[in-house]
């Protein structure tokens, strides 16, 4: 590869277009191989999951955490008066930890040694790049090989267009300055039930629509119907099996007609609507079809080794399809710079790969759900530990929730494991290792586990199975 370069065949051995958690990840694992790297990005270092996704996100959250606790604070013997929510000041911290967090990634791309420029990129020829600045003159290159990492963004449905005021996408919820009154989120996955939690509990009388019969769909059914009831304790409204129709934006807000099959059509209004119906992947204008890269439903096809058909060109992260997942990308990301180099990685299984929900109860979990096993034509058995019972979890008050295993019958080895309740989300990683490692339930039971940790539930878990 070094002596092609040196040949003048190509300005470096890999180009990066975009540089979210798969993109600076590639950029970063393959300048560290020896590699010389260019990283071109449109927006700012960190791509929508950290300047538009997951990290300000969570930072929202957290300011909800906060505040939901309040109430409950004089049974701990705090007393807290006259507390009330400041939606513009918890976006301008969310914003201060994505300014601090893009500004180290573009630190660690410089450190690394990976050139980065900024503009939008297009495929030219077989190994060329364009990159296309405003007000600037346009720049190219050619790269040995190339790694398209340009994520994605919020799918759109006709006739509900954002218009940033009464119709909005997760973007524009993550910068409100002020709660609205109400709020319609149309769909019940990941991102409806997050932005549904942290604007419930800042003040807005939340409504979320899911076409499904339940929200969070995917999940495990005990776990989804749980996150419901407390929702509904929480004084947010779920309608499942449901559709919004006949939408009407003025000045007054947003009004509708809600269907639910048995039921009289039902109007709706409130003051904005969040359409959060999943993702599509950012494959337009970057020349992928002239290049020869197939693309299928707006996502790139790519082999294992997240190859396209096009041997020198990869895709990786949320273009690519699949679990649309930021450490996913990440993963795909050593796979791809792997594999360049000559030393290919194993294929990712996305039933090792963990997804988490961060409401209050939070949702983690990894790999089959009972239902799923059972039609994959596996013999299960099943393990249930409560929180209720848990020291720790009554210490810290905060009983809600689970957490529930599942086994193959024959050989005991996990299948799945699905958590609700607070901290469920940095539990994961052990179930996430558990289900890598092909663990048993043995395995899970006999591990010494700390005490009190809420990881002894998972452990509790393992031994109902066992019938322990």
């Amino acid at each position: 590869m070094q002596e092609q370069r040196e040949s003048g065949l190509y300005d470096v051995d890999v180009a990066v277009i975009g540089s979210g958690p798969g993109g600076y990840e590639a950029a970063l694992r393959a300048a560290r191989s020896g590699m010389k790297v260019v990283l071109v990005e449109k927006a700012a270092p960190g791509g929508v999951c950290v300047n538009w996704g997951c990290i300000p996100t969570k930072a929202l959250l957290r300011s909800a955490d906060l505040f939901d606790e309040l109430p409950k604070a004089g049974v701990y013997g705090v007393h807290v008066e006259h507390a009330s929510f400041d939606l513009a000041q918890a976006v301008k911290r969310s914003r201060n930890v994505v300014l601090k967090l893009s500004k180290g990634i573009e630190f660690m791309l410089r450190k690394a040694g990976v050139e980065y420029r900024q503009g939008e990129a297009r495929l030219s020829g077989e190994h060329g790049i364009s990159v296309n600045r405003q007000h600037a003159s346009a720049s190219a290159f050619s790269a040995r090989h190339i790694i398209i990492a340009t994520g994605g963004r919020s799918r759109e449905l006709p006739g509900l267009m954002p218009d940033g005021r009464r119709i909005i996408t997760s973007r524009e919820a993550l910068a409100l300055k002020e709660a609205p009154r109400s709020m319609l989120v149309l769909g019940g996955g990941a991102i409806g039930v997050e932005m549904a939690w942290f604007y419930a509990k800042a003040g807005t009388k939340v409504t979320i629509v899911e076409m499904m019969p339940r929200i969070l769909p995917l999940e495990e059914t005990e776990i989804s119907e749980a996150l419901s009831r407390s929702f509904e304790k929480a004084g947010i409204e779920i309608l499942t099996g449901a559709r919004l129709q006949e939408v009407v934006c003025g000045d007054e807000g947003v009004q509708g007609v809600i269907t639910r099959e048995g039921e009289e059509p039902r109007p709706v209004k409130a003051d904005c609507l969040l359409v959060a119906v999943g993702v599509a992947g950012n494959a337009e204008g970057l020349g992928l079809e002239e290049a020869g890269v197939e693309i299928s439903g707006g996502f790139i096809l790519t082999d294992a080794q997240c190859r396209t058909r096009v041997p020198h060109i990869y895709a990786i992260g949320d273009v690519r399809g699949g679990m649309l997942l930021a450490h996913k990308a990440s993963a795909e990301a050593a796979i791809a710079v792997a594999s360049i180099a000559g030393k290919p990685l194993p294929g990712l299984d996305e039933t090792k790969i963990p997804r988490c929900v961060y409401a209050e109860p939070a949702v983690a979990s990894v790999g089959l759900t009972e239902a799923q096993a059972a039609a994959a034509g596996y013999r299960v058995i099943t393990g249930r530990s409560m929180f209720a019972a848990s020291g720790k979890a009554n210490a810290y008050g905060h009983l809600e929730g689970l957490v529930k295993l599942v086994f193959d019958a024959g050989n005991h080895r996990l299948l799945g494991a699905h958590i609700l309740g607070h901290g469920a989300v940095e539990l994961v990683g052990e179930i996430a290792l558990a289900r890598h490692l092909e663990a048993t339930a043995e395995d899970m039971a006999y591990a010494v586990h700390a005490h009190p940790t809420l990881s002894e539930t998972i452990r509790e878990a393992a031994e109902h199975a066992l019938g322990q």
